[in-house]
């Protein structure tokens, strides 16, 4: 079975309840995307599915997915992929919209991750030290890093377990060596619930949309030996390069131009020694801590490195 054709019959599933819908409409609605649109899959799943949820007048939280199952949080590396968890709540943050009812960090013997509950979901709370399973949560993905949303879906259940919570960060070092593209003043989708990197524009999931500004960098750190890649969000880059959100637009709206932000950390930020920690996601490190140790000659210490 061809990888459209599984996407195809996993979305008429979704709807079996709501929508008069079958496999071979949605494979073609899936095709005319992708080999006449040239549409990513992925992009095409979401646009078929958004239809779909307007078609049948729902919000996307109201979609389960039958058959869920059990993964260890460290395990999550897809987006929009429908688990259950077994975890202990480790951490509240204070939500920063009125929408979000709790946000804040599970974990498992593998490690934490971030989740999200809405107020719209209408779920009872979680207490911070408490075992949960969580059944019917749903990933989302973000500048590579993965957190779970509860949704209205979702089943809670206290347990009368000690979960033991495992440690996911990595600490690495090295000359940061190069900025990526994407890095500097970048604009986000300001949908509800989705902060994803606009291209020209345009959100993957939402179309066209008037973003949201912010800052990053997607940066890579050599030790002479191993190459990382990492990435610093706004509350990183701002210690990292001592520039704040308003600054950086400031200086794109005087030049007309987002890049030259980008071009001004690089001056400030490339060839120094940093050593960060964090949660790895696919290839990133993910910068929570940072530190630029004492004076190290960035150049003989790569020199040194790659010659033993």
């Amino acid at each position: 079975m061809s990888e459209l054709r599984q996407e195809a019959e996993a979305i008429a599933e979704q709807f079996s309840d709501h929508l008069e819908v079958g496999p071979d409409e949605v494979e073609e609605r899936l095709e005319n995307l992708v080999n006449e649109y040239r549409v990513p899959l992925e992009e095409a799943r979401r646009s078929v599915t958004n239809s779909y949820l307007d078609d049948a007048g729902m919000e996307r939280d109201e979609l389960g997915r039958g058959g869920t199952e059990r993964v260890r949080v460290n395990d999550i590396d897809e987006d929009e992929r429908w688990v259950d968890l077994r975890v202990k709540l480790v951490d509240l943050w204070e939500p920063r919209s009125d929408s979000i009812s709790q946000v804040g960090l599970v974990g498992d013997e593998s490690g934490t991750i971030k989740f999200v509950a809405f107020e719209t979901s209408d779920l009872p709370e979680l207490e911070e030290g408490t075992s949960y399973e969580l059944s019917n949560v749903v990933t989302d993905e973000y500048e590579g890093s993965y957190s779970v949303k509860l949704n209205r879906t979702t089943q809670i259940t206290e347990i009368d377990e000690e979960i033991e919570v495992g440690d996911n960060a990595e600490t690495v070092e090295g000359a940061l060596v190069d900025i990526q593209s994407g890095s500097g003043l970048i604009k986000r989708c300001p949908e509800e619930d989705c902060t994803r990197v606009l291209q020209n524009g345009r959100c993957s999931e939402h179309g066209q949309v008037d973003g949201e500004f912010d800052l990053r960098i997607k940066g890579v750190l050599d030790d002479g030996e191993t190459v990382t890649e990492v990435i610093f969000d706004r509350e990183a880059t701002e210690e990292l390069t001592g520039m704040g959100l308003e600054e950086a637009k400031d200086m794109a709206m005087d030049a007309l131009d987002t890049t030259v932000v980008a071009e001004e950390m690089a001056e400030d930020v490339l060839g120094r020694y940093y050593r960060v920690t964090g949660p790895t996601f696919g290839r990133y490190v993910l910068v929570d801590e940072m530190e630029e140790p004492g004076a190290v000659d960035v150049e003989s210490a790569l020199i040194e490195a790659r010659s033993i």
